[in-house]
């Protein structure tokens, strides 16, 4: 399944169905392993060799990796392979058999795209700004985000293009300033020119040389990036100094003359002047521009005026020049027509042509007036002025409605909304009637040009607002059914008890939230259905909040009931559980008003809440304790389990074992319980400690019994020697013996108990006999054997050993005589300790058959033997 993984990429296919026909034998593989592995480090030094030699040649580099069968080598090869296609061969043909070269491969290849989509986007940037270069309208903000989208891309192959890219838009851009700097320093200069006194001559010189600048700026490269309003306003200062020159020359005619005839005044005798023929002339000369040449003329004239002897001089009449304005009121005007023709005059120097014109039309309603000379001349001065001015508006207006045109025409290319849409037509509305009141009426095919365009700018605004209108109209209805719905409903639930206050509440649910998503409705109507659907609403209402209110105070009595509970009741967690399906069915009943429900809620969980911590936190403090007590009750099994697994010693009696074991047994009563996961495992573990203290002592005890009874063994037979040495004549005997049965005696361990005294009498005994009363002592002992015979019987009978065949028809007669003596008499017979402190306080002659059944009577007893020597014979 997985031979895949194996297959090299210069195997052939048929090689594979070859190699699974002919299964090698397992004998002929192990009989070449010697050689593949002798023959593989060779192998991999010529491998290796060929590497050092791939420096350069990629197509061989890749070559050998599809090759090679050593890792290591792949991956030293790798690192001459780094165009796409042998990348991509590599990868394609090593990605199932060695990961760290594919890996590498696919590092590069995603290098070499990721760098190929910076070329990309790199490259798209640089067409970009070679369109802005060819653009006539280049503009700041699109240098702008050309840079902004160059400075995230990573090609430095094409920084240099785009550099000289940059630097020729930073050109236009800096030439585009430039321009425009250099048009706004001309409209400056033609307004300063306009407020000049200059000649007429200079004036005509600067306005032709600031028309040569004007129009080699129109013809600049950069003239697309000028802004129409400077062009607009250029063009229309200059052409009103333009129109004003021939103004300026005709006043400065008028001063030249004026000023050569007061020079031939001023060389004539004052003698021989008349004041008014002087005046008169005077008076005829046409006016010439203000300023300090003309107020100093006029002072000259004035001087000259006064210097006319008294006589011949006749009262002097107000000049033009000197009535303009300021002068007294002629007797044919009042006060008040005077007062209008200055203010008109004010007006008209500051250029208010509709204050002017209205005080024109005040003045025209001022019927009845009779004007002198200098008042008429005065006011056809002023009207002549303000037709002028009125002329140059006219055709200031006329230019700034074609620019309104052209900008209403734009709207419609503009992706604005429609409320915007709607407001600049109509400020374009408004301009044009501003523009009526200051520069008169427009042309009629202007106006229908106007109004064409703003008709065409507002129709998708007028279609936008109709379907609003639509709409407002649809949510009216929709408001009208909601509104009657609401009216039913209230009048379905008069006089029904049954009501369904879920069904009920989701009703009123639906009936608010259809209203708030109505949509917009015209205002008088709006305010009327409000009203209509509230009163509706009130009457669901009612009822429903009546009913809610108990459902609240229902609900309360659940969230006390929860916060009174005691946490450490066993039947808390099934109390919390009933009154949380109870609040479950409550709230499935009839829901309560959103942030009343969520306050509730919140409120209930949290005292659930706290009751599940509570008991959290007192199963936690009674689970540390418990798992105190599991280490109490673990340290009392660990002290009981070193106990038992201590070496042997006979020092451990039964008592002490008696003893520790009471107190561990009351220690462990007075631990408390343990975690119930570890209970079984804690208590099997005091169990086994127990049994192996008990085990223990038992093996003490009875090593203990073993050796007591070995050391009886050895006196019974000290004593039985001794008691058959009595028989051989004395000579012979205590050549044999000597003196040593009492070194021999003391040699043996002492007994406790009455069996040290039992034998110590019997030896003491047989050493006497030795010493006086011999054959009175063996008699006893030739006596004593039957009984010593019928007592080992009995011993045997009691310990369950065969006696032998030739012992059988007594051992039959002897348990009978022992049963029905037990039974005759009543009394319990002697326990086995007993017998053989019997047997062995009893002398007697035994042969080497009778003490052998001896023997292996106290082998058999040993440990009963021995719990009775252990005891104190206090």
């Amino acid at each position: 399944m997985f031979q895949f993984l194996f297959k090299r990429p210069g195997d052939k296919p048929g090689a594979t169905s070859a190699g699974k026909a002919r299964q090698p034998d397992p004998a002929a593989t192990l009989a070449t392993s010697a050689t593949s592995a002798t023959s593989a480090g060779s192998q991999r030094v010529l491998q290796a060799e060929k590497v050092k030699q791939l420096a350069g040649d990629e197509a061989a580099a890749a070559d050998f990796i599809l090759q090679c069968d050593f890792s290591e080598l792949r991956l030293a090869a790798a690192e001459f392979v780094h165009t796409p296609a042998q990348l991509e061969r590599v990868h394609a043909a090593i990605r199932n058999t060695d990961r760290r070269v594919a890996k590498l491969m696919q590092l590069r290849l995603d290098a070499i795209r990721h760098h190929q989509a910076e070329l990309q986007r790199g490259q798209a940037c640089l067409d970009q700004a070679r369109q802005l270069l060819a653009d006539e309208k280049l503009t700041p903000n699109q240098v702008a985000e050309l840079d902004r989208r160059w400075a995230v891309i990573a090609a430095p192959e094409l920084v240099g293009e785009f550099d000289l890219a940059r630097s020729a838009l930073s050109r236009r851009l800096e030439a585009q300033v430039t321009l425009q700097r250099g048009v706004i320093d001309s409209l400056t200069a033609l307004r300063k020119l306009a407020a000049s006194a200059l000649p007429a001559a200079e004036v005509t010189a600067l306005l032709e040389q600031m028309g040569a600048f004007h129009a080699a700026a129109l013809s600049a490269p950069e003239h697309a990036s000028l802004p129409r309003h400077l062009l607009a306003e250029f063009g229309a200062e200059h052409a009103r100094l333009d129109a004003g020159i021939g103004a300026l020359e005709q006043g400065e005619a008028a001063f030249a003359s004026g000023e050569a005839l007061l020079a031939g005044w001023q060389a004539q005798a004052p003698a021989t002047l008349n004041a008014d023929a002087i005046k008169k002339e005077w008076d005829k000369l046409p006016p010439w521009p203000a300023g300090d040449a003309a107020a100093g003329l006029q002072q000259r004239f004035d001087a000259l005026l006064a210097s006319v002897p008294q006589e011949v001089r006749k009262p002097k009449e107000a000049r033009p020049h000197e009535s303009r304005g300021k002068g007294p009121a002629a007797p044919g005007a009042d006060q008040h027509f005077l007062d209008e023709l200055g203010a008109m005059e004010v007006a008209l120097e500051q250029g208010s042509l509709g204050s002017a014109a209205e005080h024109d039309k005040a003045l025209k309603d001022s019927r009845g007036v009779r004007l002198t000379a200098l008042q008429s001349e005065r006011l056809a001065h002023a009207r002549g002025e303000l037709k002028r001015l009125s002329d140059w508006a006219r055709w200031g207006g006329n230019v700034s409605r074609e620019e309104l045109i052209k900008a209403v025409e734009d709207l419609t290319t503009q992706s604005l909304a429609m409320g915007e849409l709607a407001r600049k037509v109509g400020s374009m509305r408004e301009r044009w009637k501003a523009l009526d009141t200051l520069s008169g009426a427009a042309p009629k095919s202007l106006w229908e040009r106007f109004d064409a365009a703003c008709s065409a700018a507002y129709a998708p605004a007028a279609a936008h607002f109709k379907h609003l209108a639509d709409e407002r109209h649809t949510n009216a209805a929709k408001a009208h059914a909601l509104v009657q719905e609401a009216n039913e409903q209230a009048a379905g639930m008069n006089g029904n008890d049954g009501v369904d206050w879920k069904h009920m509440a989701a009703t009123v649910q639906r009936l608010r939230l259809g209203w708030s998503h109505l949509g917009a409705i015209d205002r008088k109507e709006k305010k009327r259905l409000d009203q209509q659907f509230a009163d509706a609403l009130n009457i669901l209402q009612a009822p429903l909040e009546q009913q809610r209110q108990s459902e609240v105070a229902h609900r309360e009595q659940l969230i006390e009931q929860v916060v009174a509970l005691d946490a450490a009741d066993r039947h808390a967690l099934d109390v919390v559980r009933a009154v949380q399906e109870r609040w479950q069915e409550l709230a499935r009943a009839l829901p309560l008003e959103r942030k009343a429900e969520q306050a509730m809620w919140h409120r209930f969980r949290a005292a659930c809440d706290a009751v599940f911590a509570k008991r959290k936190e007192n199963a936690h403090a009674a689970d540390t304790e418990r798992r105190a007590h599991q280490a109490a009750k673990e340290a009392i099994s660990a002290r009981l389990e070193a106990l038992g697994s201590a070496p042997s010693r006979t020092s451990l009696d039964a008592a002490a074992v008696a003893r520790l074991l009471r107190e561990a047994g009351a220690e462990w009563q007075a631990i408390g319980p343990v975690p119930r996961a570890a209970e079984a495992k804690v208590d099997k573990r005091y169990q086994a400690a127990i049994a192996a203290v008990e085990q223990q002592a038992n093996n003490v005890r009875r090593a203990a019994g073993a050796a007591q009874a070995s050391a009886l063994r050895d006196k019974l037979r000290l004593c039985q020697r001794i008691e058959a040495a009595l028989l051989e004549p004395s000579d012979e005997g205590e050549d044999r013996d000597g003196a040593d049965w009492d070194a021999r005696w003391a040699a043996l361990p002492a007994l406790p108990g009455d069996y040290e005294a039992v034998l110590e009498a019997r030896f003491k005994a047989a050493q006497a006999a030795r010493a006086g009363q011999r054959a009175a002592y063996v008699r006893l002992l030739e006596q004593n054997r039957p009984t010593l015979l019928q007592e080992v019987l009995r011993l045997e009978i009691a310990a369950g050993i065969d006696s032998g065949s030739e012992f059988a028809r007594e051992r039959l007669k002897l348990q009978v005589d022992v049963l029905q003596s037990s039974l005759k008499s009543g009394h319990k017979p002697l326990n086995q300790a007993a017998q053989f402190r019997q047997l062995c306080a009893m002398p007697a002659l035994v042969d080497d058959r009778t003490a052998s059944r001896i023997d292996k009577l106290l082998a058999s007893a040993g440990k009963d033997i021995g719990k009775d020597i252990g005891k104190d014979p206090r």
